[in-house]
C-alpha cells in the first residue's frame, strides 16, 4: 500500500477542537507535518508597507501558539514553526519527506491566498485541500451563490439567520505521527508578560467561553454591549476568534445550550445577531478579494481624503482635540484591544474630522489590535469611510454626544488620559508648509 504523507498548514485555526480541515487530514495520510509560518519580516501590508505586530498582537500569538503545541504533542505530533516564508519551506518539505497532500484551512487574507495559489499552480501533482473552518455557514448552505451575495448585511442576516448551521466537531482523538523533521526549527517564542487583557490559546478561549456564559452575562448583553472600559460589558471572544483558537460553531454551541437551560432573550439573540456580522464579513472579504484593501473599496469612486503625516501620528498616539478619541487610543496601545463602539469613533473621526486615507487607518489597526482579523477590520473600516457595504454611505459620529452617551461622568476619558492634548492638530500644511512661519511672514 502507499505511504502517503501530509502537510497541515496552520494560520487561522489555532486548535484541534471543531477544526474539518484537520480532521481531514487526519482521515486520509498516514504521516503529517504540522506546519506555522511567522515570517521573521512580516510580509506586505495592502499599502506596500513592512508589516508589523504590535508587543500584544505577538505575545497573544505566541502564546496560542505554545498552547497550539501542547494539545498537538498530547495528540502524538508537533508543532513546526518557521521564521521562513511558507514558499521558501513548504518546497524543502516536499522534496525532503514525498509529501502528496497539503491541507489548510480557508482564509480571508488576500497574502495567504496569493500563497496558496503560488503553490497549486508550483505542484500539480500534489492534492490540495482547503475547507472552512472560520465561518457558522460554509458556501454551499446559501440559497444564493457567492457572486451574488447580499450588498448589505441587513439583507444577507434576512436571507441567512433562519438557515440550520452545523453542529462543531468534536476534538481529535489521535493524529498522523510526524516524520523525522531536519534541519533547524526554532522554539516558539516565550514571552512573558503581567500587563495582557487576554491570555491567547484554545485552553484559556474555552475558559473564557465558560467563565462568560456560567456567570450569566449573555442575558445582559445588549444593555451592556456599548462600554468602553472593563472586561464584562461585552462577550470578549474575538481575540480567539480572530486566530482561530475558537471556532464560531462552538461559541454558537454553548450560546444555544445557555438559551436551552438558563434563558433566551434579545440579549441572547444579539450575541448571534453579532456573529452574524462577524460571519457577513468574512464571506463579503471572500467575494471582493483584493478589493477590501483598494482605496476605493468596493465602489467606483474615491474618497475625497489626503493624508497629513502629523495628523495620523497625532491619531495613533491619541493627541488629537477629541478626548473621546484619545482615551480609545491610548487604551488600543496599551492593551491591544479598544470596544467596537470605540473603534467605530476612533475611525469616524480619522475618515471625517482629519480627512485621512482610511487604509492607513486600518493598517495601524492591523498591527496594534490583539483580535485582528482581515476581513472584519478591513471591512469595518470601509463600512466607517463609505465605500463599503453600507447603503446609508458615511457613517459619521458626533463625537460630543457620542462622549455624553457613552463617558457622561467621563470616567473613560480620565482614565486614559484623553484631556491630553498639545493644543494643536497641524504644524504644516498639506503641502508641508510650517503653517506658524508662513502666518508670521505675512504679518
Amino acid at each position: 500500500m502507499p505511504h502517503h504523507v501530509g502537510l497541515f498548514l496552520f494560520n487561522n485555526d489555532l486548535r484541534v477542537d471543531d477544526n474539518p480541515t484537520l480532521a481531514r487530514a487526519a482521515a486520509e495520510v498516514d504521516q503529517l507535518i504540522c506546519l506555522y509560518c511567522l515570517e521573521s519580516r512580516q510580509p506586505p501590508s495592502s499599502l506596500h508597507a513592512p508589516g508589523y505586530l504590535s508587543p500584544q498582537r505577538q505575545t497573544f500569538l505566541f502564546q496560542s501558539l505554545a498552547d497550539l503545541h501542547n494539545s498537538l504533542r498530547k495528540l502524538g505530533q508537533r508543532l513546526a514553526f518557521s521564521t521562513a516564508s511558507p514558499l521558501d519551506i513548504i518546497p524543502q518539505l516536499i522534496t525532503q519527506h514525498d509529501i502528496s497532500q497539503i491541507y489548510c484551512s480557508e482564509n480571508t487574507g488576500h497574502y495567504e491566498n496569493q500563497i496558496w495559489q503560488r503553490l497549486l499552480k508550483r505542484y500539480p501533482m500534489i492534492s490540495f485541500t482547503r475547507i472552512a473552518s472560520h465561518t457558522l455557514f460554509e458556501q454551499a448552505d446559501f440559497p444564493f451563490p457567492l457572486a451574488e451575495l447580499p450588498d448589505s448585511f441587513s439583507k444577507f442576516r434576512k436571507r441567512v439567520e433562519r438557515l440550520d448551521i452545523k453542529p462543531p466537531i468534536p476534538p481529535l482523538k489521535q493524529l498522523p505521527p510526524s516524520p523525522e523533521l531536519s534541519g533547524y526549527w526554532p522554539e516558539i517564542p516565550v514571552i512573558l508578560s503581567h500587563s495582557m487583557l487576554f491570555n491567547g490559546g484554545e485552553r484559556e478561549g474555552f475558559a473564557h467561553l465558560e467563565n462568560y456564559f456560567e456567570r450569566n452575562l449573555a442575558s445582559s448583553y445588549k444593555q451592556t454591549r456599548n462600554g468602553l472600559d472593563g472586561m464584562d460589558y461585552s462577550t470578549k471572544f474575538s481575540p480567539w476568534l480572530a486566530n482561530g483558537s475558537l471556532s464560531a460553531r462552538r461559541i454558537l454551541g454553548r450560546l444555544r445550550s445557555y438559551e436551552r437551560d438558563v434563558e433566551a432573550n434579545d440579549s441572547t439573540f444579539w450575541i448571534y445577531f453579532e456573529l452574524l456580522w462577524r460571519e457577513y464579513y468574512q464571506w463579503y472579504a471572500h467575494r471582493h478579494g483584493k478589493r477590501l484593501f483598494d482605496f476605493s473599496g468596493i465602489k467606483t469612486s474615491k474618497p475625497k481624503t489626503s493624508f497629513y503625516p502629523e495628523r495620523f501620528q497625532k491619531w495613533c498616539s491619541g493627541n488629537t482635540p477629541y478626548p473621546i478619541v484619545n482615551a480609545c487610543m491610548k487604551q488600543l496601545n496599551s492593551t491591544g484591544y479598544i470596544s467596537n463602539r470605540g473603534r467605530q469613533l476612533v475611525a469616524s473621526c480619522f475618515v471625517h474630522e482629519l480627512g485621512l486615507d482610511w487604509r492607513y487607518g486600518a493598517a495601524y489597526m492591523e498591527q496594534q489590535l490583539v483580535d485582528y482579523d482581515p476581513a472584519s477590520n478591513w471591512g469595518n473600516w470601509q463600512y466607517l469611510a463609505g465605500v463599503g457595504a453600507d447603503p446609508r454611505g458615511h457613517r459619521r459620529f458626533d463625537l460630543a454626544k457620542q462622549t455624553n452617551i457613552y463617558d457622561p461622568e467621563r470616567a473613560f476619558i480620565e482614565r486614559w488620559g484623553g484631556d491630553s492634548h498639545d493644543g494643536s492638530l497641524d504644524s504644516v500644511d498639506a503641502a508641508d508648509w510650517p503653517i506658524h512661519k508662513a502666518q508670521e511672514s505675512v504679518q
